[in-house]
Order: C-alpha cells, then sequence, then structure tokens
C-alpha cells in the first residue's frame, strides 16, 4: 500500500505551523500549540483516529494559531490521502465522555462543508476560546475537503462536550480512511473522481 502521508508547513505573518501525519499510524502524538486545551484536543484527534501527528504552532494570537493548525492539519489529510482511492469514504461515531454525548459524521467526498451544534455555556474551556472548536472544525473541514457534521446531543461540562468532539472526529475519520478491500482500488464516487 502507498504510504499515507504529508508534511505541511504554513508560514504566515501571524503564525509558524508545522503538521506531520501518517494515516496509517499507531496513536503516537506530539503536540505544541502553545495552546494548552488545543493540545490536548488534538492529542484526541489523533489518539483515538489512530493517527501518528506531530504539529507545532507558534504565533502571537490564539484565532489566527487555532485556524491555521486547523488549516494545516486539513491540508495534511487531504494530501495523505492523495485520490482516496479505495477507501470507505463516509463513517460516523458516537462517543460519551461522563455527562457528555457527541456524534460527529464525516464524507470524505471532496465537498467542503461543515455543520456543527455544539452549545457551550461558558466563553473559555480552560485556556481556550470556546467558539475556536466550531472554528476548528469549519477550518479544518474546509481544507480537508471533507464534509463535516458535529453534534452535542447533551451534556453538562463544556470541557467534556469538547473532548468529546475531538474522540468522535478521530474516531469518524479513521474509519472513512480505512480502505474497503471490495472496492478493489476503485475511487468510491459515481464520478469516479472525487476532486480535492
Amino acid at each position: 500500500m502507498i504510504e499515507r502521508t504529508a508534511t505541511v508547513t504554513r508560514e504566515t505573518a501571524e503564525t509558524n505551523v508545522n503538521v506531520e501525519l501518517n494515516i496509517d499510524g499507531s496513536g503516537q502524538f506530539e503536540v505544541t500549540t502553545g495552546i494548552r486545551m488545543l493540545d490536548h484536543l488534538i492529542a484526541q484527534l489523533a489518539q483515538h483516529g489512530v493517527f501518528d501527528l506531530k504539529v507545532s504552532a507558534t504565533g502571537p494570537d490564539q484565532h489566527h494559531v487555532v485556524e491555521d493548525v486547523a488549516i494545516s492539519l486539513g491540508r495534511a489529510f487531504n494530501q495523505a490521502l492523495g485520490d482516496k482511492r479505495g477507501i470507505v469514504r463516509m463513517a460516523h461515531s458516537v462517543v460519551p465522555m461522563d455527562d457528555a454525548l457527541v456524534i460527529v459524521v464525516v464524507d470524505i467526498g471532496g465537498r467542503s462543508f461543515s455543520v456543527t451544534d455544539i452549545p457551550f455555556s461558558q466563553a473559555n474551556i480552560s485556556n481556550l476560546e470556546a467558539d475556536m472548536v466550531r472554528h476548528f472544525l469549519v477550518s479544518f473541514a474546509s481544507e480537508a475537503k471533507i464534509n463535516l457534521h458535529a453534534k452535542v446531543l447533551s451534556g453538562i461540562n463544556d470541557h467534556h462536550k469538547a473532548e468529546a468532539i475531538f474522540k468522535a472526529l478521530g474516531r469518524a475519520l479513521d474509519l472513512a480512511v480505512q480502505i474497503d478491500r471490495r472496492l478493489a482500488g476503485e475511487i468510491p464516487s459515481t464520478k469516479e473522481v472525487i476532486e480535492g
């Protein structure tokens, strides 16, 4: 099988981001963004998606660090998957974490779209602005060229909601990128191409 890996570097006047991704990894991760809660959430994505992931980012502004990490990670996923030949493509995951219950559904179909229903009761989750969770998902989906739906079904604790979202995203992505042997290497689309 072709190695499904990618390295993305994004340098702007606002941030410096480096991402190394191995889709077919073992859940190893090194994440350093300067935002402790963001590091924790991305670690959940890697661990539960069973991806090997290295992320480093610097920048003086939380909004742009979160956004550019999500952009870079989305681009890495899109690049690592190449023409998407043989993948399952669509998957979902329902994840509980104590009081929280979350569903995430993905379609790696080349169409960027995201829908989020993730209400938080506080303005911040640890040292991360709560709305940055939504913004991360939107930016990631846009650059990964995927359709992503995330919904908090129930929950009280904002940390639990956010962590369950990233665990569910990891699980859904892991299932969607698996190779379906029945497809015999074909592209899973009646158009015979997945753009992006």
